[in-house]
């Protein structure tokens, strides 16, 4: 038996029970991933209707986000932006998508803003884990990155109209100016980017193919980010759009004609025929690229929203001292309590 000597002691223990005992059933217990820390934050001050604003529900403006604990720091300071900014911040309503039930979460949420009109829906993941293909970045494979897609089928039938908001973002201008944008016949109403390369974001796989790649046909197809969109939520459900995102999500599990998660199928369904609104709603990319996350700089022009999208987030940046000068922007808005803070109080 010279040979085990060359295997870890533990593992001699195990082999020789197993020679000595060969009927004993030994037990293997999974370890079960402990549950995220929700980080504490400051109660946010309380913000009022001017004289001016009506409080009836018709004027009410519908914000979604999603809500976990890995991106509640980012929530919360998305949530103070607009309330910050807002002239009538009593009439926002926010719709809140969770993939688990998670009470801590939800009552930190009400413990920082007392005041908040808000709901919380529970998102199934089961809905998306077979149609889900990897990703250059983990974050974009987590079902809860897809939920936007299911949005209209969640919230409540009487809400009519909703902006779908990412959480690595702070808006700096009253969001009532997005809320009101003209749709006309449009589903969705978003910044639209046409300079940019439309061709990177699907494989040379989706190109050659001809079937495929006749889907623009008819549209100037254009990039558009789907962290900052208004939503026609009646227009969404009769006209079926979410079987529409899902059924290129299939495809992609068969052809792997994109990289991301789920922007491209989206891109696939509504480029090119989407109603733009000015860039200014969308400052987007601060986080830098997918891979690496470098800093980057603000673009010219006026800015009413700022967007960390790509792998970088301010909050990990700042909190590593390896800031980028436009995580500066985000922190004002940042209610984290750290626990040095709460041994000082």
């Amino acid at each position: 038996m010279a040979f085990l000597t060359s295997f870890p002691l533990p593992l001699i223990g195990l082999l020789s029970l197993l020679l000595l005992h060969p009927t004993t059933a030994i037990r293997v217990d999974f370890i079960r991933k402990p549950p995220p820390v929700i980080p504490l934050f400051r109660e946010a001050p309380a913000f009022r209707n001017g004289d001016a604003c009506s409080s009836q529900k018709s004027n009410h403006i519908h914000m979604a986000m999603t809500l976990d604990a890995n991106y509640l720091r980012g929530t919360i300071a998305a949530i103070l932006s607009m309330l910050q900014h807002s002239t009538c911040p009593e009439n926002l309503s926010f719709h809140f998508l969770s993939s688990h039930f998670a009470p801590k979460i939800v009552s930190t949420v009400n413990s920082t803003f007392p005041y908040l009109n808000f709901k919380v829906y529970g998102f199934d993941s089961n809905r998306v884990r077979g149609k889900i293909s990897k990703s250059i970045r983990h974050a974009l494979d987590q079902p809860l990155n897809y939920a936007r897609i299911y949005l209209p089928e969640i919230i409540p039938s009487n809400v009519k109209r909703v902006i779908y908001l990412d959480s690595d973002l702070i808006v700096v201008d009253d969001i009532a100016n997005l809320w009101s944008v003209d749709l006309g016949d449009k589903v969705v109403a978003a910044p639209e980017y046409c300079h940019a390369n439309f061709t990177q974001y699907f494989t040379e796989t989706f190109w050659l193919d001809l079937d495929l790649a006749k889907t623009f046909r008819g549209r100037r197809p254009c990039y558009f980010n789907t962290g900052v969109m208004v939503v026609d939520v009646g227009k969404w459900r009769k006209g079926g759009y979410t079987k529409k995102v899902e059924e290129w999500m299939e495809v992609q599990k068969h052809k792997r004609i994109y990289q991301l998660g789920s922007l491209p199928p989206f891109l696939l369904v509504l480029a090119g025929n989407i109603k733009a609104v000015d860039h200014r709603w969308n400052q987007h990319g601060l986080g830098g690229d997918n891979i690496e996350g470098r800093c980057r700089s603000l673009h010219p022009g006026p800015i009413s929203l700022l967007h960390w999208s790509g792998k970088g987030k301010p909050w990990l940046r700042l909190d590593s001292r390896k800031e980028c000068v436009v995580d500066h922007l985000w922190a004002p808005y940042d209610l984290y309590r750290s626990s040095r803070v709460v041994l000082e109080e």
